[in-house]
């Protein structure tokens, strides 16, 4: 019994499985019979319109499969491919649209339909009016292709040309029109592989005075393209002007130059030419300003559609150069047309007339940032320079520098490991960034002070001696000061430089106004300025914590971070009745300053504050006298800010400062100056800075 339902539970099995492969094959049956009906009834148009919908997605297989198989006559799969992806990519064609679709003619087993066309390209937009034959088969409508399918007026003999004229990049300028980035000489070095004697040896001196790997050159020798008597490009290097080398004491770097020069043209098969290159005038002194430009990579590419960028594109990296980039580039001009076999012009199809870049003159005086670039190229800081009353920016340098004019003609990447490793920081840009600003915070609390009237300017706050504590609650810190002095008013505190009245100071305004206030003149906000620089604050959180943090704050330590250019615009309030003006970097002809924090203090308070700013530099006790004139009137305010980790500790930095400017609004050339030294430490102090930019300021008036 057992046997048997096992033979009648087989067979059954087998039935059931011959019974669902019945109804799947029906299944299948039915579905490609709607499916094959469907593709026979397909309509002409939207067999068209399916065409023309693979073209912008480069599906060229599936375009060629929509080809009356009949009609393609000489035109091969591959051949087909290559002219519609060479046509279509290489006018860099987009957003394809045809309407007005319409039969035109009808036969037996063809339909001729009237369409137009319209699609983007790289000349601008391209529009037209066309035909298309259709033929009726088994699988449905086909095209019956014809090259006037991609243009009306193409036929199978034409070439599609693409032209372009390269726009000129707008040169940037300084505030007298002198170049800072334009159009310049550089020095290719190139190979000729053919002359070259002892391959290896030569390619290794090559690479020895270039600075450049070995397999650098070797596998630009072997591309492609490259043939025994072509000249293959390894290398730009500066030109070395004949001028330089007539001068009395050439300098060094460019005896070196021409020494490299005559080496490599020592080695048979290397050869010199002149090429044109982007250059930066300035190069060091204004590296961090200006920036830099690069060839546009494919994620520039993708970034930016429809703004004209190719692959032989550049693009503003950094400084000026990325700031001012949509003004600066221009657009490429471009042609596409139709040529026929002799080359004649049949049809222009689209046209766009080049537009080179504009010019941007900034504000900049370059004599004033190389001045500032030579005094502190070996010191890690930096320096912002404007005039208070127009808020021109004139400098803005970081040290130590680099040479931007290198990324133009190429760094190695021995020299990239050697900037990004040096502990001196050259690619990091000093002016953007907030510093703790010491002493030159003093003027700012006594605004502070005077604004909401939490102090008397003549009020005595007591000699304590060099150091003072609120209470014992302190514990055992303190403040202390480097000076003696009496009597203890503002107007000498700011003179003598007092951490212990400006500590005081601090406690009277109270935490509340010391933060409203700091928020009210630019803490916690963007600089409205075009290049980014960081915000200005007043804690490591949102608020001051404690009391000791509140009264090294007064001081200008705790935990007070100020960008330069924040601090030199708050400056410009007190040459302008309480007012802070703001900076800004792009030339006018009608200088004019306009406000960016009304009433940041009074008239009467910053009155008040340049009887002590003054006297910093003009009283032989100020901290600031090694600055001092006989013919101008200068004030400003020296700074040496502690980082330590603790009170007891004796190997922190010390960050020095001058805030420098003319007190005279009748001076021919005012000018406000702020600089920074990271490390002033066992060099002079705040000192060290100070107749460094009395020397920059010699300078610039003799001019």
């Amino acid at each position: 019994m057992k046997k048997r339902r096992k033979k009648q539970s087989t067979k059954k099995s087998y039935t059931c499985r011959i019974l669902g492969l019945i109804m799947a094959i029906t299944v299948i049956a039915i579905w490609g019979g709607v499916l094959l009906k469907r593709s026979i009834t397909e309509s002409p148009e939207d067999t068209l319109v399916e065409y023309m919908n693979h073209i912008e997605k480069k599906e060229y297989e599936a375009m060629y499969a929509m080809i009356d198989s009949w009609e393609k006559g000489y035109l091969e799969k591959e051949e087909y491919i290559q002219r519609n992806s060479k046509i279509y990519e290489g006018i860099e064609v987009s957003d394809i649209k045809i309407s007005h679709i319409a039969v035109k003619e009808k036969k037996a087993d063809t339909v001729t339909l009237s369409y137009e066309t319209s699609c983007n390209t790289i000349a601008g937009t391209i529009q037209f009016d066309n035909m298309a034959e259709l033929k009726k088969t088994k699988q449905g409508y086909k095209l019956v292709w014809q090259d006037s399918l991609i243009f009306p007026d193409l036929e199978s003999d034409d070439k599609i040309s693409v032209t372009t004229s390269k726009a000129e990049r707008g040169e940037i300028l300084d505030r007298d029109g002198k170049m800072l980035a334009g159009k310049g000489v550089a020095t290719s070095v190139g190979i000729i592989p053919g002359k070259l004697e002892d391959r290896n040896v030569s390619i290794e001196k090559i690479a020895e005075l270039l600075e450049i790997d070995v397999e650098t050159i070797n596998n630009k020798l072997t591309a492609k393209w490259v043939k025994e008597d072509s000249f293959v490009p390894i290398e730009t290097i500066p030109k070395v002007e004949e001028i330089d080398l007539m001068k009395i004491q050439p300098e060094e770097k460019t005896l070196e130059e021409q020494d490299c020069q005559n080496k490599l043209l020592e080695i048979p098969g290397v050869m010199l030419s002149d090429v044109e290159v982007r250059t930066y005038e300035l190069g060091e002194a204004a590296a961090h300003l200006i920036g830099y430009v690069q060839s546009a990579t494919a994620e520039d590419l993708e970034n930016h559609p429809g703004e004209g960028y190719s692959a032989e594109s550049v693009i503003g990296r950094s400084g000026v150069e990325k700031l001012y980039e949509k003004q600066l580039k221009g657009k490429d001009g471009c042609d596409i047309k139709i040529l026929d076999n002799d080359g004649e012009v049949k049809e222009v199809l689209a046209s766009i007339f080049k537009e080179d870049g504009m010019d941007i003159r900034l504000t900049i005086d370059s004599d004033l940032q190389k001045s500032l670039y030579e005094q502190f190229k070996e010191d890690p800081g930096c320096s912002v320079s404007m005039n208070p009353y127009t808020g021109e920016v004139l400098a803005l340098v970081s040290t130590p520098s680099y040479d931007n004019n290198e990324f133009i003609r190429g760094l190695s990447s021995k020299k990239w490991t050697s900037l990004n490793e040096d502990e001196k920081k050259p690619l990091y840009n000093r002016f953007r960034q907030v510093w703790c600003p010491g002493s030159t915070f003093k003027p700012v609390v006594a605004g502070i002070g005077l604004k909401t009237g939490s102090i008397d300017p003549k009020e005595d706050f007591g000699n304590e001696g060099l150091a003072w504590q609120k209470d014992s609650s302190w514990g055992s810190y303190q403040v202390t000061t480097l000076h003696e002095y009496e009597p203890v008013i503002m107007k000498n505190a700011i003179i003598y430089s007092d951490n212990i009245y400006f500590a005081k100071a601090a406690l009277k305004i109270g935490s509340e106004n010391f933060m409203n206030t700091l928020n009210e003149i630019g803490f916690n906000q963007n600089m409205p300025f075009g290049i980014a620089m960081q915000e200005s604050t007043y804690s490591n959180t949102d608020k001051i914590e404690t009391e000791i943090q509140l009264a090294d704050s007064g001081y200008g330590q705790g935990q007070i971070l100020v960008n330069p250019l924040h601090l030199a615009s708050i400056y410009t309030s007190f040459l302008n009745e309480g007012n802070m003006i703001k900076p800004y970097l792009k030339y006018k002809e009608e200088a004019s300053g306009e406000t960016w924090i009304e009433n940041a203090f009074s008239k009467e308070n910053v009155e008040e504050i340049m009887q002590g700013v003054e006297g910093v530099v003009n009283d032989p006790e100020g901290t600031g006298y090694a600055a001092h004139r006989d013919d101008i009137l200068l004030a400003g305010k020296t700074g040496t800010a502690e980082l330590k980790a603790t009170k007891e500790d004796t190997s922190g930095k010390e960050i020095g400062w001058f805030s420098v400017f003319t007190a005279d609004k009748s001076v021919d050339k005012p000018i406000l100056l702020i600089s920074m030294v990271e490390n002033v430490k066992g060099i002079g102090g705040s000192g060290y800075v100070v107749k460094k930019d009395a020397t920059v300021l010699e300078e610039y008036f003799e001019k």
